[in-house]
């Protein structure tokens, strides 16, 4: 199986994040190199042709084998990112309730762009919401925060849904104002807020990039269910994770007008990131993990 498409269900059977974080980000890399995509740095800055006398240490010894030229790998002396990863911990994160998909998706997403900051010497914050900020560390390199980090993330896969509703604008409005120096903003959210109150969280978006941080908006979706609504027409009881409101229903009663609801809404939403030159990725958790290491890989090198 390509560890890019790991079940879900067996990441949470596994229960290591930081392990799984680093298989899957070490066979991502390998993939780059054997694509298009070789040119992305994500280990060190540069080569240099090696100069007689200094340390061999650094020597690029694959480079070497193709080329018979001696290049040391350059590092980066100075973290060159400073990243805070957004999680949103609210209830309708926990959908489909068989394996909380869209939380356990996120959870490792989260995890496997921590190992790969961590791997490029950039610094990195978690913060984790729902109706307001419930974990926010400090941004850091160092091997013993992005432990901690790895920690939080593994303590998350742990719990069982909560009922909590989530206040995506409030959050993030208050982080635009917090973080002082231009960072890389990275959401995971089904953005599930308010849908009818979409402005507020429109300009909640908007505040970040005032500020002049970059973001990239990962729109986390069940898609299959959640946006094209492809269920069997049969009887079905459908369940606000948020509110626990119930209601009765058979898809095809409402398949239509859902649809149109929740393709606005995303339309919209895909609209106003373009307007603020924000990365909206969509985020479909039947996709695997490659769509989201490729998306920060592509805006880490524009920010260099």
């Amino acid at each position: 199986m390509n560890n890019r498409q790991l079940d879900l269900a067996k990441i949470r059977e596994f229960g290591n994040l930081e392990f799984l974080a680093k298989q899957l980000v070490e066979g991502f890399i390998t993939g780059l190199h054997k694509s298009p995509f070789h040119g992305f740095s994500v280990e060190f800055a540069e080569h240099q042709l090696y100069n007689t006398g200094e340390s061999t240490r650094n020597i690029d010894w694959k480079v070497f084998a193709k080329s018979d030229r001696l290049y040391v790998k350059r590092y980066e002396e100075e973290t060159n990112l400073r990243c805070h990863i957004l999680l949103d911990t609210s209830s309708s994160m926990y959908y489909p309730e068989e394996n909380y998909g869209k939380m356990t998706f996120s959870l490792m997403a989260a995890a496997s762009l921590t190992y790969l900051l961590q791997r490029q010497k950039d610094a990195v914050s978690l913060c984790t919401f729902s109706d307001a900020i419930e974990v926010q560390t400090p941004v850091k390199s160092t091997p013993s925060h992005v432990h901690k980090i790895m920690q939080e993330l593994n303590a998350l896969l742990q719990k069982t849904r909560p009922l909590q509703k989530t206040s995506v604008a409030t959050v993030l409005h208050h982080l635009a104002e917090k973080i002082h120096k231009r960072s890389l903003v990275v959401i995971f959210s089904d953005m599930f807020e308010n849908i009818e109150e979409a402005e507020l969280i429109f300009a909640a978006l908007q505040h970040l990039k005032h500020n002049l941080h970059e973001v990239l908006l990962f729109h986390v979706t069940d898609k299959k269910t959640e946006e094209t609504f492809s269920f069997e027409n049969r009887p079905y009881e459908f369940i606000d994770l948020e509110s626990g409101e119930k209601i009765k229903v058979q898809p095809d009663q409402v398949r239509e007008s859902y649809q149109k609801f929740v393709g606005d809404f995303y339309q919209k939403l895909k609209l106003k990131c373009g307007q603020y030159k924000i990365d909206f990725i969509e985020a479909d958790i039947a996709k695997g993990f490659d769509p989201v290491l490729m998306a920060y890989l592509v805006k880490h090198s524009k920010m260099k």
